[in-house]
C-alpha cells in the first residue's frame, strides 16, 4: 500500500516530558556559572521549541541578564551534557498516548513517519530510547542537521523531503508556539497539544487538543483529507 499520510513529531514537551528536567538542570547551570537565583520553571516560556540557546537566554533574561553569545553557548553545552547524562540515568515518561499514535502508525501502511527536534542528535536518541520510541523505522531530522531554528520552516522543510509526501498531506504535532508557527510556513497540518503552554498560544494549528490519547490515525486521515476538499 502506497503511503499517503506524514506524520512529524516533535521530541521535547511532545513525546517525552521533559520540561521538568529541562528547567531544573537550566537553573542550576545559571546559579553555579551566574550566581542567578531565583529563576522558574515559567521563566523559560519564550524559549520553548526554539532550541538550547533560547532556551538558556530566555529564563536568564526575564530575570535581568543579558548573556552574551559566548555565555550563552557555553550554559547550553553545559546543559546539553547535564539532560542527556539524567535522561540516560534517570529515565524518562512518554506522554500518554503518543507511543500508541506512532505504533498504530507504523503498523499501517499509509503512513510515513519522521521526528523533528530542535535538540542535538545526541540528547534527543537519548530521550527517545528513554521512553522507548521505534526511531530507526522513521525518518529523523534534528538540531544538529540544520542552521536555522524554529520558527523558522527548515527543519520541518526537510523532514517533508525525506517522508517524499507533499507537504499539504503531513501532520506535524507540536506542543510549542514556535513550532506551530514553523509547521504552518512549511505549509503542513498541525495538531498541538497542551502539554507546556495553553490552547490560547497555540493558535494557527488546526486542532489544539490536551493529550494524544485524543488522537487516533482517522484523526490524521480526517485532517489531510479535508484540506483537500
Amino acid at each position: 500500500m502506497n503511503a499517503q499520510y506524514g506524520m512529524i513529531f516533535d521530541v521535547d514537551g511532545l513525546i517525552g516530558d521533559t520540561e521538568p528536567i529541562n528547567a531544573k538542570v537550566t537553573i542550576r547551570l545559571l546559579d553555579e556559572m551566574f550566581g542567578l537565583k531565583g529563576v522558574r520553571y515559567a521563566d523559560f516560556a519564550a524559549g520553548y521549541g526554539r532550541g538550547a540557546e533560547a532556551y538558556v537566554r530566555a529564563g536568564a533574561r526575564v530575570h535581568g541578564l543579558e548573556l552574551t553569545d559566548e555565555q550563552v553557548h557555553a550554559v547550553a553545552e553545559a546543559r546539553e551534557r547535564g539532560l542527556t547524562e539524567s535522561v540516560r540515568k534517570e529515565g524518562l515518561p512518554a506522554f500518554p498516548g503518543v507511543l500508541d499514535l506512532i505504533h498504530a502508525a507504523l503498523q499501517d501502511g499509509r503512513f510515513r513517519l519522521s521526528i523533528a527536534t530542535s535538540a542535538t542528535r545526541e540528547l534527543s536518541e537519548a530521550i527517545l530510547t528513554a521512553v522507548k520510541v521505534p526511531y530507526e523505522r522513521m525518518a529523523y531530522v534534528s538540531g544538529s542537521d540544520v542552521k536555522k531554528k524554529k520558527p523558522d520552516p527548515q527543519i520541518f522543510l526537510i523532514a517533508i523531503e525525506r517522508l517524499g509526501l507533499p507537504a499539504n498531506r503531513c501532520v506535524v504535532f507540536e506542543d510549542a508556539p514556535s513550532g506551530v508557527q514553523a509547521a504552518r510556513a512549511a505549509g503542513a497540518r498541525c495538531i498541538a497539544v497542551t502539554n507546556t503552554v495553553p490552547a490560547d498560544q497555540l493558535d494557527g494549528a488546526e486542532l489544539i487538543v490536551d493529550s494524544l490519547e485524543r488522537v487516533g490515525l482517522d484523526t490524521i486521515r480526517n485532517l489531510v483529507d479535508a484540506g483537500e476538499r
